[in-house]
């Protein structure tokens, strides 16, 4: 059963924005934190971005001032809003949802920064 669904990737030009969702509606939203993670082909899996239940933020170094992430309870949806795409955000996104019961990932979702 899926319990992640990631959407919004693709093909965009450098200076680009994209906005990705992850909707999780048959987990308990609001306790969990929520978290982006990107792999780029050959690179390990790294933390782009994450929200606790108190809303709290924490950004990787190399998205800082670029990049915000966002929950909507009611909707149990998060964001991930990419302004200033560069050719190195090429990679496939992860959404993670994370509590002490808990630690599910999407399927991901290819966000590709090309001219």
């Amino acid at each position: 059963q899926v319990q992640l669904v990631e959407s919004g990737g693709g093909l965009v030009q450098p200076g680009g924005s994209l906005r990705l969702s992850c909707v999780a509606p048959a987990i308990p939203f609001s306790i969990s934190t929520m978290g982006w993670y990107r792999q780029a082909p050959g690179k390990q899996l790294d933390l782009v971005a994450a929200i606790n239940s108190g809303r709290r933020t924490n950004y990787s170094d190399f998205v800082k001032g670029r990049f915000t992430i966002s929950r909507d309870n009611d909707k149990k949806t998060t964001y991930l809003q990419m302004n200033s795409l560069k050719p190195e955000d090429t990679a496939v996104y992860y959404c993670n949802a994370r509590s002490v019961a808990q630690d599910l990932w999407g399927q991901g979702t290819l966000v590709t920064v090309s001219s």
